[in-house]
């Protein structure tokens, strides 16, 4: 297949490609800073050369859009909403001009675009969507994806939740955090965390892609949430790593002001059901943590 990967050069993208490459796929990068052969120039926001690549391609992954790993300042808030929205249309416009369109579009989404919740589970036909800043992201994301249909092009939005590797993501800060004694829970510890193995993320992408009937909103995200408590638990577990300081609600304010980022990266409840998947029969290598974490700590060149 010829698979185009928009914003390609970060964590997600950077194994998408392993993984198709590795399976004898064509895989180009769109990116604002090609270093090689197979890195195109775009901005992410206006037509250029790199359209011409979209002719006759199998697959687009769109994953552009500003970090949420950030302050959320006035400025911030409005690079995170412009980046995901432009990209987006933008991919809609180019598409439109194909004269051999892409069979399918993957466009990046979040699990957060469902409300905080600790007991209900959030599928795809029945998770609750609320109304605040990150979750309004999500849905003029998605709006603006799905407005316009385009003939014999596939569309899903892949909401995904926090993904787990060694290469980048959370994973690699939240082991450093558990190796220095500080893995104890976050907050009240009850927030739910749903999460998915990054190998199990690019088997789903890979799923989606051969299964023609799978198309609109699903949720890319292992079976099993758990509580923030137990998930950082495990970790240690895993580790060997006898305690976790906790950290309370005002210790992670402060933090994050130093961090540069936002507690509700950690504090936010997301519990995130795969519906879709599973019906659709998709199997999961790692649905609970315990198997998730004895695979990337034991091997580290995951």
């Amino acid at each position: 297949m010829k698979i185009i990967i928009t914003a390609g050069t970060g964590f997600l993208g950077k194994n998408l490609e392993k993984y198709f490459t590795e399976k004898g796929h064509q895989v180009y990068i769109l990116t604002r800073n090609p270093k090689r052969k197979n890195e195109i120039f775009w901005d992410a926001k206006t037509l250029g050369e790199w359209k011409g690549v979209l002719e006759n391609a199998d697959v687009i992954i769109n994953l552009a859009g500003k970090s949420v790993d950030c302050r959320y300042t006035e400025k911030n808030k409005q690079e995170i909403y412009s980046s995901r929205i432009n990209s987006t249309r933008i991919l809609q416009q180019a598409i439109d001009q194909c004269t051999h369109k892409p069979k399918i579009w993957l466009n990046a989404s979040s699990a957060t675009i469902y409300i905080h919740s600790e007991k209900n589970v959030n599928t795809e036909e029945n998770g609750i969507i609320g109304d605040d800043f990150s979750m309004n992201i999500c849905k003029s994301w998605e709006n603006e994806f799905s407005k316009s249909e385009t003939e014999n092009v596939r569309k899903v939005a892949l909401r995904t939740s926090i993904v787990l590797g060694n290469n980048g993501g959370a994973f690699p800060k939240l082991k450093m955090l558990t190796k220095f004694g500080l893995g104890g829970k976050q907050g009240r510890g009850n927030q739910k965390v749903s999460w998915i193995h990054i190998q199990d993320f690019c088997r789903a992408v890979e799923f989606i892609i051969n299964d023609e009937n799978i198309f609109g909103k699903i949720n890319i995200t292992a079976p099993n949430p758990l509580a923030n408590q137990e998930f950082m638990k495990s970790l240690r577990k895993e580790m060997k790593v006898p305690f976790g300081l906790n950290a309370p609600v005002w210790q992670l304010e402060i933090a994050s002001i130093f961090l540069k980022t936002e507690t509700e990266l950690l504090l936010k409840s997301r519990n995130v059901y795969p519906e879709k998947l599973l019906k659709d029969g998709f199997q999961f290598l790692f649905p609970d943590v315990e198997s998730a974490f004895h695979n990337l700590c034991s091997y580290v060149h995951n």
